[in-house]
């Protein structure tokens, strides 16, 4: 079950109100769905499936759809709880982790299940259709006993309150936890100390701690006619603020980029541009789809929503100097780093804009294998059915949106795609999110 807006309504307010509920299955978004004695839909968060709780209303009213609620007592309590380690975790507190009260193993499963119920809903398909063992897997070194949390976090979004004090949003809400330390940030975050300092006239401050290289970078952004403060943090780092006007990102001092390491390559990221948040996303990711697509010589390859690069690197690596790899990213810095980090290969291009308008005016008719990495949203119709009409031999599709990935592979299975295999990787302990990499081959008349 997933979840959708609430309606505005001038009708009685439930917020406040507390209910006794039997917790049902786990939902998309980091929640459980129980019921209220009327019938009414209750998503309520800090709990977990077959307890009973004590739920305080904190969204909706006596005719939404569904209510949202936090489990404020437990009164009979899983054999998968365990005391959250972190102390900002709890109702009306952080909401950066939706599992801190969950054993490790637990998450996992509770994410194969998410999973599991989005590609039924969405795609029309089981396990078996995609070839998934229902495991969600842990990275190397993630497996932590319950009670631990992996530090693993390379880039903490800090909001900074009306007293300068940093800190992590409730759920959904613009007010501010202060913390005294993330305990999900990856060392190379936590040692710059943000939380330590204060600061004055920011609405934010983003840390980024490059797992490739000792590269240390902040990216401020000031309230409305703020000042740049002197940043003075425990490590060298550089400096990036956000424009007032243009909301681009200019170098204060230091680098504009971070330096990250994967697949035997250095990766520059320029100015606070996207790169997976956990430092052994990039190689597990590369590794799943390269051993999925099978990349051989001289084929032609596309690399959809490409970012500064890393598949298309990969890939360009396997096609050697015979075969042609397209990138195509929208954001323009990411393309430029794109670009440089790819300048070492002669028949590699990439271009600039969005893909479903780029694509159809590439002249491109066919390709060999794709790689799609598109935003939360999903590639969508219109670019699985290009994708499809090129006929490649394997699709790769990298997904961390569960509910988007099954609406695409719905979409792909009418364009004649069936799942080669599914992996799906626990890259964000502590939260409801995962990464998948789905690999498909083309089926029927002229596969």
């Amino acid at each position: 079950m997933s979840e959708t807006s609430l309606p505005d309504s001038d009708a009685p307010s439930r917020v406040g109100e507390e209910y006794e509920l039997e917790v049902g299955p786990v939902a998309h978004g980091g929640h459980c769905v129980a019921r209220t004695g009327e019938g009414q839909v209750v998503f309520v968060r800090h709990t977990l499936p077959g307890e009973r709780v004590r739920a305080r209303i904190t969204e909706g009213n006596t005719e939404s759809r569904f209510l949202r609620a936090d489990a404020v007592e437990v009164l009979d309590e899983s054999k998968d709880r365990v005391p959250a380690p972190c102390p900002f975790s709890g109702p009306g507190r952080c909401g950066g982790c939706d599992w801190q009260h969950a054993k490790p193993g637990a998450q996992r499963r509770l994410k194969g299940e998410v999973l599991t119920e989005q590609l039924a809903r969405l795609a029309g398909m089981t396990p078996e259709d995609v070839r998934w063992d229902g495991t969600v897997e842990p990275a190397p070194g993630d497996k932590v006993p319950s009670g631990e949390v992996p530090p693993w976090r390379t880039r903490v979004q800090y909001a900074v309150d009306e007293e300068g004090r940093a800190g992590l949003r409730r759920h959904r809400s613009h007010e501010v936890e202060p913390i005294d330390r993330c305990l999900i940030a990856a060392p190379g975050v936590t040692e710059l100390g943000v939380e330590r300092r204060t600061w004055p006239d920011m609405a934010s401050v983003e840390a980024i701690a490059a797992s490739g290289s000792q590269d240390r970078q902040v990216v401020l952004t000031p309230r409305p006619g703020g000042r740049l403060p002197l940043v003075e943090l425990d490590r060298p780092v550089s400096v990036l603020r956000v424009g007032e006007k243009d909301k681009a990102v200019h170098r204060v001092h230091g680098r504009p980029y971070v330096r990250e390491r994967a697949d035997e390559r250095t990766w520059r990221v320029g100015e606070g541009g996207f790169w997976q948040g956990h430092p052994q996303a990039p190689g597990l990711l590369v590794d799943a789809v390269m051993r999925g697509l099978t990349p051989r010589k001289g084929e032609m390859a596309l690399d959809l929503y490409c970012g500064v690069g890393l598949f298309a690197g990969a890939l360009a690596e396997r096609v050697g100097e015979r075969g042609a790899v397209l990138g195509i990213e929208s954001d323009k810095r990411a393309v430029e780093d794109a670009r440089h980090n790819l300048g070492d290969f002669p028949r590699v291009r990439v271009e600039h804009g969005k893909v479903d308008a780029v694509l159809p005016r590439t002249g491109i008719t066919e390709a060999d294998i794709v790689v799609l990495d598109p935003p939360r949203a999903g590639a969508g119709k219109r670019t699985v059915q290009h994708v499809a009409g090129l006929k490649p031999r394997r699709v790769a599709y990298v997904a961390c949106d569960p509910a988007a990935l099954a609406r695409d592979l719905r979409y792909f299975a009418d364009a004649g795609y069936a799942p080669h295999f599914l992996r799906a990787f626990d890259l964000f302990p502590m939260t409801h999110h995962m990464e998948c990499v789905a690999v498909l081959t083309r089926v029927g008349k002229g596969a």
